[in-house]
């Protein structure tokens, strides 16, 4: 883990194992738990996550790509791994590491059958994914028989699991859809399982629809945002606990005099005796421009403070003129889901953006009470 780096993003693991017993709770007991740690654990620590995870006893993980499961596999996680979008070039390297791959056209089966033959695997395990509305990835129902015919014909590979994915699940102003798409992914899935002499795990669910259609968790469910502290609305954010919080320090602090400006472009010029604090993070940390010039703001000393000129790359520059700070005092970015999300809306965006883009230079803090 970087060291280097003065701001830190402290993450919770006592917020975390909370919220996947909020979840939990949420599920009868025969049903799964897919734990969704893409994008570097939705910017927090796809590592530290996932082995604490495996010791909490969650059923399975899922990442994007092949490249993040064998990051999880060199660290010693042993637990299933489902690689969400796997790409052709990347599939022996997949195999090598025991992973599991999302089959969700014909390409991906075909080459994959044929990797898996020419490794003279058996039942390897595979994921089916299937397009309900989404259109992003995914088979069409009008394809089952052909892919059973094609699977049935090999011994390489088995169906682990059958699933979709909602496309509003958050949004009950579009129940009528989403209850379409559970409703077309229950009559794929169990046109399949009539047809196989063994039965898939069935999941479609995301945190969002685990919230709003208990009917449709089947035998799993992927919690994703859910257990980073983030719910489909205010009322379920506000039950759950915040796992990452955002802090760096004061670098330096200038008095400013009437009619001089700050930073780059001379975005900001006083009409008064200012003081200002330099931060040491920016926009190549994730730090939006769009936060520059009054619109964004950090916390010192339970104070907000705006943000003051352009966001640089490495720095921020905040208006300290009422408070009372020193040079290496804390300065809080975000320590709760309410501060995330304002900081948010006002970057135009939504809490993933804001978590995923945190970049990796940025120290990362494990706290936990055990």
């Amino acid at each position: 883990m970087n060291q280097s780096h003065v701001s830190v993003l402290e993450i919770d693991l006592n917020a975390l194992k909370y919220n996947i017993n909020y979840f939990k709770n949420k599920l009868t007991p025969s049903v799964k738990l897919m734990a969704v740690v893409k994008a570097f654990a939705y910017g927090h620590d796809a590592i530290e996550i996932a082995k604490f995870l495996e010791k909490n006893k969650i059923d399975c993980l899922a990442v994007a790509y092949t490249s993040e499961g064998v990051i999880l596999r060199e660290a010693g996680i042993k637990l299933p791994i489902l690689i969400l979008h796997p790409q052709i070039p990347n599939l022996e390297n997949l195999i090598a590491y025991n992973l599991e791959p999302n089959i969700y056209s014909n390409n991906t089966l075909d080459a994959f059958i044929k990797i898996a033959t020419r490794n003279q695997l058996e039942n390897y395990p595979i994921h089916l994914k299937f397009n309900t509305g989404l259109n992003r990835l995914g088979f069409t129902s009008n394809e089952v028989d052909a892919i059973l015919n094609t699977i049935k014909k090999s011994s390489c590979v088995k169906i682990k699991s059958i699933f979709s994915h909602l496309a509003a699940s958050e949004d009950l102003n579009e129940f009528d859809f989403t209850k379409n798409q559970i409703h077309k992914f229950q009559q794929i899935a169990n046109n399949i399982s009539k047809k196989l002499n063994y039965t898939p795990i069935l999941h479609l669910t995301n945190t969002s629809g685990v919230i709003n259609y208990p009917d449709a968790h089947f035998d799993m469910v992927r919690i994703g945002i859910g257990m980073y502290g983030f719910g489909n609305d205010s009322f379920e954010t506000s039950q759950l606990k915040n796992v990452g919080s955002l802090k760096s320090i004061i670098s330096q602090i200038h008095k400013i005099e009437v009619g001089e400006t700050i930073g780059y472009n001379r975005a900001f010029k006083t009409s008064k005796k200012t003081s200002s604090a330099t931060i040491p993070i920016g926009h190549a940390d994730g730090i939006s421009r769009k936060l520059g010039n009054g619109n964004g703001f950090v916390t010192i000393q339970n104070k907000k403070c705006p943000i003051i000129g352009n966001v640089c790359m490495d720095m921020i520059m905040v208006d300290i003129t009422d408070i009372d700070c020193n040079e290496g005092d804390e300065v809080i970015l975000f320590d709760n889901q309410e501060s995330l999300n304002e900081l948010a809306l006002k970057s135009g965006t939504i809490s993933y953006e804001i978590l995923t883009g945190i970049s990796q230079r940025i120290s990362r803090k494990i706290i936990f009470n055990s």
